[in-house]
């Protein structure tokens, strides 16, 4: 019925054809001159409704009614916008048909009865009535219909993924929405026999032709899934077959998740994020919470993707004070606004500045006296740290460097450090940035352990790969190029990615904020990569495009720095297993303290006087399996091996 109303209303809403109305209003002028003339006949007997006066009578209506309409052109009027003055218009042609038919008349019998009168006078009312009323009756049937069509576009029509609980409770959820119906359930069983469920059908989507069936018989917009996990598995499953049909593949949250906004707002579309994702880490919330209860925590980089959702977490773990970290206003307002309005108990103190500058962080140590610390703040664009490598130093090494020694002065019980996947063999600046940050850290803590320095605060690192929709990464750029019509750029047909959910990293580094029992460089399992012209091939499908004809992908180059392939992480020959089947600890070289402040003050200070040469050089002596790829500091690998 859904179907038959759009196709109607369709057809309404364009205009009808001239020629169309012209013989409607052609049909109108005869049936009312047919009515007239029987009233005549009934008055004054039958030889005015049958045979040759009948037959001029109807033939005059005829020509006087084309004459009419082509010098008034009633039939070129758009119908549904029929305003009271256009019905002048219909007087005008009625008064005209009455005119010619009287004196066509008069002159053909050359007298005048009074009944004759009456039914011309009749044949002009009857005229001018019907042209009047089928014009009202088509706006009213286009209207009711008009209305119909918005009606049943405001309330989608879903079928929900799966038969168990969530779905169920997922139908009393969405019970008394105006914004969306369920029709039904979708289950893998490809012989539902007609089964009901909470007074809904069941259907299959395994049998293609029986789901395309589904979709028109019940009208169904959308599939509707209860949670990430299902139309992450469905993705090449249901998902896809969704994108063919046009029928869009739609989340709804947890009902934990509603922060008490209304439902439809939190109904959405399936991102590639909740395709690309795995199984959910299992980790023991219990005790995270009982390691962050009633602790000042201090998170650098409090702004940015990792460290704003770091902080978000935190902020349902009890802590005592959160203090934000942060030299990017704008962002560090946005983070404030949404903790105040998320968070109202919680108590926090956005702090701007900058890690590169030693008595800015003193301040924020020396006033809030944190307990823990997650040192998030970095540079992670390869690309532009490529091009300006003293800056990577300067942020990732010598901030990294302030941030840990202040730990060691404060008295800070544990310091958890964001590292990166590209860190290991690394092929860029950046990477390597970050390895020379994780050999500082790794050895002031094994420093400690030893007795070489004094403190007490244990240092932990955590590895993991690209963070999917993090400010500046893959997705949010593929999606830009998509809203804008493309083309989109991929650097290679083969380079492939290792990604994680950015909720997911941070469950990570929270985890082993809280088993680690001394200085360890901690590593996930990444689990398969992600061919990166695969992703966007998916997010074209996802935009409801077509690839080569409504957008095209562009193969640009790799980019200064920049490998084909990440190295795999949790290999057995470079980690050693944990109590988590997902964490590993890295097997990395270790440095003697003294070795590694002595470079690192060396690049740090060539990184302040802009001495690029001196400095990559020193780097690449430091690290020595940092072998750059695609980049102008490539010469200086063959300078060494010579």
């Amino acid at each position: 019925m859904a179907n038959f109303i759009d196709r109607l209303t369709g057809k309404i809403s364009t205009f009808l054809d001239s020629r169309v109305i012209f013989l409607l209003d052609c049909l109108i002028s005869l049936t009312a001159s047919i009515f007239a003339l029987l009233c005549l006949g009934y008055l004054r007997g039958t030889f005015y409704s049958s045979g040759s006066f009948a037959a001029f009578w109807l033939l005059s209506s005829l020509i006087s009614t084309i004459v009419a309409m082509l010098i008034f052109k009633g039939y070129k009027l758009i119908i549904r916008h029929t305003t009271l003055h256009d019905l002048i218009c219909f007087v005008e042609e009625a008064a005209f048909k009455f005119a010619v038919m009287t004196l066509v008349i008069f002159v053909a019998y050359r007298h005048f009865y009074l009944g004759v009168m009456f039914a011309l006078i009749a044949d002009f009312l009857f005229t001018l009535f019907l042209l009047v009323f089928v014009r009202l009756a088509m706006i009213t049937v286009y209207r009711f219909f008009l209305n119909k069509r918005q009606a049943k576009r405001a309330c989608m029509r879903v079928v929900l993924f799966g038969t168990g609980d969530k779905s169920i409770a997922a139908v009393v959820r969405l019970m008394n929405s105006t914004h969306y119906k369920v029709v039904g359930f979708l289950t893998e069983d490809p012989q539902p026999d007609n089964i009901l469920l909470a007074n809904l059908p069941v259907f299959t989507y395994k049998n293609e032709n029986r789901f395309e069936q589904m979709i028109n018989e019940y009208d169904v917009d959308a599939v509707l899934f209860t949670t990430e996990i299902d139309a992450r598995r469905e993705r090449d499953g249901l998902v896809k077959l969704c994108l063919k049909k046009n029928v869009k593949p739609l989340i709804i949250p947890n009902i934990d998740d509603m922060t008490g906004r209304v439902l439809h707002n939190n109904v959405r579309n399936v991102k590639i994020e909740d395709l690309l994702g795995r199984e959910e880490i299992t980790i023991s919330m219990d005790a995270i919470k009982d390691n962050f209860k009633d602790k000042v925590v201090l998170v650098t980089g409090a702004a940015g993707s990792i460290g704003s959702e770091l902080c978000r977490q935190l902020a349902g773990f009890g802590v005592k004070k959160l203090i934000l970290f942060d030299n990017a206003e704008t962002p560090m307002h946005n983070i404030r606004l949404e903790l105040e309005e998320r968070f109202p108990n919680l108590t926090f103190v956005p702090v701007i500045g900058d890690v590169r500058q030693g008595p800015r962080v003193d301040f924020a140590f020396r006033t809030y006296r944190p307990q823990i610390v997650f040192h998030a703040a970095a540079y992670k664009h390869v690309p532009l740290m490529e091009e300006n490598p003293c800056e990577a130093i300067r942020v990732n090494v010598h901030g990294t460097h302030t941030v840990a020694d202040k730990c060691i002065e404060y008295d800070v019980e544990k310091m958890v450090m964001i590292s990166t996947d590209k860190a290991v063999n690394p092929t860029n600046v950046m990477g390597c940035s970050k390895r020379i940050a994780e050999i500082y850290v790794q050895s002031l803590g094994l420093a400690i352990e030893r007795g070489e320095v004094k403190g007490r605060t244990t240092f932990v690192t955590t590895r993991f790969g690209n963070v999917l929709g993090s400010n500046g990464s893959v997705i949010p750029r593929f999606r830009e190029q998509i809203e804008k019509g493309g083309p989109i750029t991929v650097t290679h047909p083969e380079i492939t990615r290792f990604f994680m959910t950015i909720p997911e990293a941070c469950r990570l580094v929270m985890e082993a904020a809280t088993f680690s029992t001394g200085t360890q460089i901690f590593v996930f399992d990444m689990g398969e990569s992600v061919k990166i012209d695969d992703l966007a091939k998916r997010m074209v499908d996802l935009a409801g495009l077509k690839l080569g004809e409504d957008i095209q992908i562009v193969y640009t180059g790799l980019r200064p720095g920049e490998k084909l392939y990440e190295e795999v992480l949790s290999n057995k020959e470079n980690t050693t297993a944990t109590s988590h089947n997902r964490i590993y600890v890295a097997k990395v070289r270790e440095y003697p303290y003294k070795d590694a402040l002595e470079a690192i003050d060396e690049m740090e200070e060539h990184s302040v006087f802009v001495r690029i040469p001196e400095m990559v050089m020193k780097m690449k002596e430091f690290v020595p399996e940092f072998v750059s790829k695609n980049s102008v500091f490539e010469k200086f690998d063959k300078q060494q091996e010579q």
